[in-house]
């Protein structure tokens, strides 16, 4: 008899919807954006649209599941309750692994290894190396609130000037005009915004940054959901669509 209760028990565990279910069920994935950190992620006002790397992947991800992807704009600040609050089923958009994120939901398998690095007017390239050179009486150091690039800057300059700047995506072009002498943040941001900034802006060698993090996407902690992106993540990395849609937006 008690064999009988545990077994039907376990058979409505089973039986229990997951978020997965309720995703294929409503027809959309609600992904959270915001729309701010090229070049994974940009909200064009003109045409109320987003674009970027993990805009694409979203969409890829959508077609996967058989259904329709649904932007949320978020803003970093704002990431972690609008989290909480359900307001998306995954984040993505350049969102760094973190325990304070893990701790509420679940992130997928990595999608990028990197870290923090500077990145400064050319002609200033090799006076901000090291976090000693940086951190030192006059040096002005801007970054964007809320996010892993505040954190790592109060966490590691004590002497020089931190100022914040509330747009992430015109945020490069104080530096370039002179009003702040640098930024840390990801190394494959700071090679995008070389890219975009040539010949002002240079990334400070992005291929050792400062520290180790991982990209991926979090998810609300569902375990059929994070399989399914795991496996529509390794299957992209085997077939070449993952390498596809990153060439077109880092190379």
């Amino acid at each position: 008899m008690v064999f009988l209760t545990v077994a039907s028990a376990s058979a409505q565990q089973v039986a229990a919807p997951s978020r997965l279910d309720d995703i294929v069920k409503r027809g959309t994935l609600r992904v959270g954006m915001t729309g701010d950190y090229l070049p994974f992620t940009y909200f064009d006002k003109t045409k109320a649209a987003f674009r970027g790397f993990d805009v694409d992947m979203a969409e890829a991800l959508g077609k996967a599941l058989g259904v329709k992807v649904e932007y949320v704009q978020t803003a970093w600040p704002q990431l972690m309750k609008d989290f909480e609050a359900d307001n998306f089923d995954i984040a993505m958009g350049g969102v760094s692994i973190t325990l304070d994120r893990q701790k509420k939901g679940m992130f997928s398998t990595p999608i990028m290894r990197e870290g923090k690095t500077p990145i400064a007017r050319c002609a200033d390239k090799v006076k901000y190396e090291t976090i000693a050179d940086i951190d030192q009486p006059g040096t002005r150091v801007i970054v964007n609130p809320g996010g892993t690039n505040e954190r790592f800057a109060r966490a590691n300059v004590k002497n020089a000037e931190i100022r914040t700047y509330n747009d992430n995506v015109t945020i490069f072009d104080e530096i370039a005009k002179g009003n702040a002498d640098l930024m840390m943040t990801d190394a494959s941001e700071t090679r995008y915004q070389q890219k975009l900034h040539p010949g002002v802006l240079c990334a400070v060698h992005p291929e050792k940054p400062f520290d180790f993090a991982e990209k991926a996407y979090w998810l609300q902690r569902d375990a059929a959901l994070k399989a399914f992106v795991d496996q529509w993540l390794h299957i992209a990395a085997e077939d070449g669509s993952f390498k596809k849609v990153y060439a077109a937006w880092f190379e």
